[in-house]
């Protein structure tokens, strides 16, 4: 029977692994006098895992209701939201908004959450008094309260059930890790070069942890190291005495033995010569071994060894400068620093300071030693995905580096304030090269960093 006392009830239903879900959280009812927004944002009617779901724009699409129809129907359409990958109905790209039907498939991007929409008739069935002629309304149905309040064995252990999530999406490795080297630092107490060595590397490995996320490309972390390991090879290596012959002999790049007596003017150009340019170059040397490697190797080695698009170039550059970093706080800065406060004040003042030095410097390499290379590994890696340019673009990536290199290194002897500012700029012109590189990758459907990206 279908009169005053039925309704048509509308509804979408979530798709998983190309199955129905049959849990009430999949299935979301779509109100006559209300549109639903899907997406990743919490203001959304329906809000999608932004982890599991990281194809989804913040406000994906919308489903809105329009008037009764003649039959007495509700009717609905779907509309896009400019999002950044498409929303697709029954397969095709949806263009503009386009009616809803029993059945039909709506996909966020390609290969994204799936929702069917249905719909039923709903009786609403009323019992009527004849002695009073009143209208009763019928008894809500509870019975499945009992199935709400019961609690399974999976709630209680949540852990059995949570499989590979604890490390897609809980950050298992990055926890283990930091469980290991809480570790090392207890072991290490009472050893201070040690635990100076634990304390270095776990800050410079969360540092990295940082701009390979935002990278969003997966790498072996083996080739990573070897970055790190190569770099500091270079620099215990003959190699840079030759360096320093050229840039800081040959070149400019000298500095006199009291800063006072020189301007600002030249105290830039020497850095610009003595630490800008020869140091980058240091650091790219093993980017460009990766290159050249990679290129000689069959895929998949190939890819993921070499260099092949700036997002490579920014891991491996990021890379390197993790191992220039700790190599000159940990063999320089903190020993000299260490040795002089211990001959004035004692071991124990030298060993505080020496603490408090190594702290700030590899924390800062965001900002400083991984912020330069990590923007000229931008360089390197867009001069291999357009070679035509190559030249110049390699030109004009190691100037801009050696120029922010230089700047903050001059900047140091002058004012804090000015080194905040700079250090601030190296950071923005790295993320830059960051967002930039995910929006020329060739690989960029495939970029776990998606869940960054803003909707269009």
């Amino acid at each position: 029977m279908t009169g005053k006392n039925a309704r048509h009830k509308a509804f979408l239903r979530l798709v998983s692994s190309n199955v129905v879900a049959s849990s009430t959280e999949s299935r979301y009812s779509l109100l006559p006098n209300q549109e639903m927004v899907i997406g990743r944002d919490t203001s959304c009617q329906v809000v999608l895992d932004a982890m599991m779901y990281r194809m989804v724009s913040r406000r994906h699409a919308v489903v809105r209701p329009l008037s009764l129809s003649p039959d007495g129907k509700f009717s609905w359409i779907i509309c896009d939201l400019s999002s950044a990958n498409g929303t697709f109905l029954n397969g095709q790209l949806l263009q503009g908004s386009q009616e809803l039907h029993h059945g039909d498939h709506i996909s966020l991007g390609a290969d994204g959450p799936q929702f069917i929409f249905e719909y039923e008739f709903v009786p609403q069935p009323t019992a009527i008094s004849a002695s009073q002629g009143t209208v009763i309304a019928p008894r809500p149905n509870i019975q499945h309260q009992s199935h709400h309040d019961s609690v399974s064995f999976t709630q209680l252990f949540p852990i059995i059930s949570t499989g590979k999530d604890l490390t897609r999406k809980a950050y298992l490795i990055p926890g283990i890790l930091t469980v290991i080297f809480v570790v090392l630092m207890f072991a290490t107490v009472g050893h201070p070069q040690a635990n100076q060595v634990i304390v270095g590397s776990y800050i410079a490995s969360a540092a990295y942890y940082f701009v390979y996320q935002l990278c969003g490309k997966q790498k072996p972390w083996w080739v990573l190291i070897a970055m790190a390991l190569s770099t500091m090879l270079i620099l215990l290596s003959p190699l840079l005495d030759f360096f320093i012959f050229v840039f800081r002999v040959l070149l400019p790049g000298s500095l006199p033995i009291s800063q006072d007596s020189i301007t600002f003017t030249e105290l830039l150009v020497r850095m610009f010569f003595g630490a800008g340019l020869m140091e980058e170059l240091l650091k790219a040397l093993p980017i460009f071994g990766a290159y050249f490697i990679g290129s000689y190797l069959p895929s998949p080695w190939r890819e993921k060894i070499g260099v092949w698009e700036p997002l490579d170039g920014i891991l491996l550059g990021t890379a390197s400068a993790v191992g220039f970093t700790l190599l000159e706080t940990l063999g320089q800065y903190v020993p000299v620093i260490t040795q002089n406060v211990t001959q004035q004040a004692g071991v124990g003042a030298g060993q505080l300071v020496g603490l408090q030095l190594l702290i700030p410097r590899i924390l800062g390499s965001v900002a400083g030693h991984m912020a330069y290379s990590g923007y000229l590994g931008y360089f390197i890696g867009l001069a291999v995905l357009k070679p035509s340019m190559g030249w110049q673009i390699l030109t004009v990536g190691y100037l801009s580096a050696s120029a922010l290199h230089a700047l903050w290194n001059a900047t140091g002897s002058i004012n804090a304030l000015l080194l905040v500012i700079v250090g601030v700029l190296s950071y923005a012109f790295l993320m830059a090269a960051i967002l930039k590189a995910r929006v020329l990758s060739p690989t960029r459907s495939q970029n776990f960093a998606t869940r960054f990206l803003e909707p269009k």
